[in-house]
């Protein structure tokens, strides 16, 4: 991880980005992406970034749509990880998927403003002075998901699974900390991972031994079916995954709807 974006660095980021006209785009996506909702339909989406319940407390960017986008070998390699759940009457729901470099480029901006962070925003990160959260790895300055190839997702019971919408979220309400028990956190469909997503604290390192012998099992279980399909986790988050080799490429088309393209 690398330390938060200075101004000359950010624009020369975005620089390198491929940054697609409107009418590239007006077909669909670039060539080699997908919507993960043509690939694997039944993989739950709660798209954090298109909305307010995240830790800048605004939609990011980039984020016109709450859809999941990416690689198609990586939509493809997510498909066979939600077949090999189903056995387990499992399934997977995903938070972030591919991510314009320009919402990266608003992490940095968000972490480096001068106005106090509101409070609602804090429970993502309780421990910690935002300023820290590029130093410590927790957000990174050049993201593998502008790439296309990485995941952010969770575990649900497949019985209660959702596939078209969202946990139900209230933009007004106190929640309590992402470190918290389940039922006082923001609500989500998920099963209890031991923290929430987007959870910047020791207790979302994927081996933390502050989460309950079954929190640990359902980490230990998301890593290995994930692992099997060419997926690697990153250490600091439980949620965090890869696909395959890093492409030098990294993108900034946005996100848009679906039945648009």
């Amino acid at each position: 991880m690398l330390p938060a974006m200075e101004p000359c660095l950010a624009a020369a980021l975005m620089s390198i980005a491929l940054v697609l006209p409107a009418a590239a785009l007006a077909g669909g996506l670039p060539p080699g992406f997908v919507y993960l909702r043509d690939v694997a339909p039944g993989i739950a989406q709660d798209m954090r970034y298109a909305g307010p319940n995240n830790f800048t407390g605004h939609p990011l960017p980039g984020y016109d749509a709450a859809e999941c986008v990416l690689k198609r070998e990586a939509a493809e390699a997510l498909a066979r990880v939600e077949a090999d759940l189903a056995k387990e009457h499992l399934g997977l729901k995903v938070y972030d998927c591919y991510r314009p470099t320009r919402a990266v480029s608003a992490f940095a901006h968000w972490s480096h403003a001068s106005e106090p962070p509101s409070a609602p925003t804090k429970r993502f990160y309780p421990k910690l002075d935002r300023l820290r959260l590029f130093s410590l790895g927790y957000i990174a300055s050049h993201s593998a998901h502008s790439t296309g190839i990485a995941v952010d997702l969770t575990l649900v019971a497949r019985d209660a699974k959702e596939t078209t919408k969202p946990a139900a979220f209230d933009a007004a309400a106190a929640y309590g900390p992402c470190t918290g028990p389940a039922a006082a956190r923001a609500p989500d469909t998920s099963l209890d991972m031991g923290t929430g997503f987007d959870c910047f604290d020791g207790k979302s390192h994927t081996a933390s031994g502050a989460v309950t012998t079954e929190q640990a099992r359902l980490r230990a279980l998301l890593v290995a079916v994930l692992r099997q399909r060419g997926f690697r986790n990153y250490f600091r988050e439980w949620w965090h995954f890869s696909f395959g080799a890093r492409p030098a490429r990294i993108y900034d088309f946005p996100i848009t709807p679906r039945d648009a393209k």
